[in-house]
């Protein structure tokens, strides 16, 4: 096995790449260990009518911003979040993942993608919430969901 380092002052966030010509125990036992050091957030702290609650993030379909302003939604509410969508994609977990400018999506939380000529949505299970998905991000999104099918 080789392995390589690459210094980049231009590099603004670390990136690990496995590159591998097959899925052998070993490459999983490393990707493994390197997932569970990834430091996650468990909790974020939203705003709904002057009340602050701590919202676990498996709990929340997605963020989204409207004018400025970041909505955590869960299956059945909306809360603000001081975060910007940015700020978001720094501290999230792998779990989560951008899908338009305006929308990061948890990735647990998908329960069909309908693909037609003009977009492509998001449906979450025991929700009547969707998303709609940007054309830029739709391979990314595919690419993610089959790396987490052949790594659960």
């Amino acid at each position: 096995m080789k392995v390589k380092l690459n210094i980049d002052p231009n590099q603004k966030e670390t990136e690990l790449v496995i590159n591998s010509s097959a899925l052998t125990p070993e490459i999983e036992q490393l990707y493994h260990a390197l997932q569970k050091q990834t430091p996650n957030l468990e909790q974020i702290e939203a705003v709904k009518d002057n009340v602050s609650y701590y919202l676990n993030l498996s709990d929340i379909l997605f963020f989204e911003t409207d004018s400025k302003i970041v909505m955590a939604h869960t299956a059945k509410n909306a809360y603000q979040v001081k975060y910007k969508l940015y700020e978001l994609e720094d501290i999230l977990g792998g779990n989560f993942m951008r899908v338009a400018k305006s929308t990061i999506l948890n990735l647990d939380k998908i329960y069909a993608i309908t693909r037609s000529i003009s977009n492509c949505q998001i449906k979450f299970e025991e929700s009547y919430k969707t998303v709609y998905i940007s054309r830029h991000y739709y391979r990314d999104l595919r690419n993610r969901l089959e790396e987490r099918r052949n790594f659960s």
